[in-house]
């Protein structure tokens, strides 16, 4: 069975957060040597953990582009030793680059996560087509540098379902159909626009492709609880649940053992509904 396959599988699928980056705005400057990666990624895979996510660039509002050199440079002397210490771990690559998406396949990356959905460079998606490999399609409305500044949509919910409509129907025309869904949590969108990407799931479900909540920590929840990134567990753990009851079929975290625990309890209340 293909990875794909095991992704449109109902088991819900955790993915680890690891950013190699001096930035980002939980664990930025942290995971920045092999041997505190190699402990985390041990750590994941003893809770639980199904694909772990690296990223080289921080995303977070407000971060600036860094150049493809330094992106590489940070990328991919850590992720081939990740690859030869962990040869049987499913990993993503956090770009949107094509000649990253490309070298990093070759090394033995399985899921590429861009998100600018190819609006960044369009090449990304003749390089996922030629490997055949996941590809993890986001919603964001500007880019990093700028998305929290100018928030502006006609129609929130009717401008997100037609961003995935047209890209999906783009790419499957390019001839590749193994496609995840990301809405994009925090991505040019107010905290009240979040919350309605949360009650969205179920009708972006009706693409009928896999579906990814990357919610982990972000300030929908600390904002909402008047509390930071450090305090924003429990109100991830609630977020994630609800996502998984909508239909979501992998949650990006940062914290495996919470989100592998919400899995289980959710896969049991599934598994007994009331039955008048």
């Amino acid at each position: 069975m293909s990875f794909y396959k095991k992704i449109q599988e109902n088991k819900p699928l955790i993915m680890g957060i690891i950013n190699i980056t001096p930035d980002s705005f939980y664990d930025g400057n942290y995971y920045n040597n092999f041997s505190l990666i190699k402990e985390r990624i041990k750590h994941m895979v003893k809770e639980g953990v199904d694909i772990i996510d690296f990223g080289a660039i921080s995303s977070r509002p407000g971060s600036k582009d860094v150049t493809e050199d330094e992106e590489e440079e940070r990328l991919f002397p850590l992720f081939i030793k990740i690859k030869k210490e962990f040869p049987d771990l499913i990993t993503s690559i956090d770009t949107y680059r094509s000649k990253i998406a490309e070298k990093a396949i070759l090394c033995g990356a399985n899921i590429i996560n861009d998100i600018y959905a190819g609006r960044y460079d369009s090449n990304i998606l003749s390089v996922v087509k030629r490997y055949n490999i996941p590809y993890i399609i986001m919603h964001m409305n500007g880019q990093p540098s700028n998305m929290q500044k100018d928030i502006n949509y006609k129609d929130f919910q009717y401008d997100i379902l037609s961003f995935f409509e047209k890209k999906i129907k783009h790419i499957q025309d390019m001839g590749h159909t193994q496609l995840i869904l990301d809405p994009g949590f925090g991505f040019g969108k107010t905290i009240q626009h979040n919350y309605q990407l949360v009650n969205m799931i179920p009708e972006l479900k009706k693409f009928g492709l896999p579906i990814l909540a990357g919610l982990s920590r972000k300030s929908m929840i600390s904002q909402v609880l008047k509390t930071n990134a450090n305090g924003s567990l429990n109100g991830t753990s609630i977020l994630n649940s609800v996502c998984l009851m909508n239909g979501a079929n992998i949650i990006r975290v940062h914290d495996v053992k919470e989100a592998k625990e919400a899995v289980e309890i959710i896969k049991k209340i599934k598994e007994n509904p009331f039955v008048k």
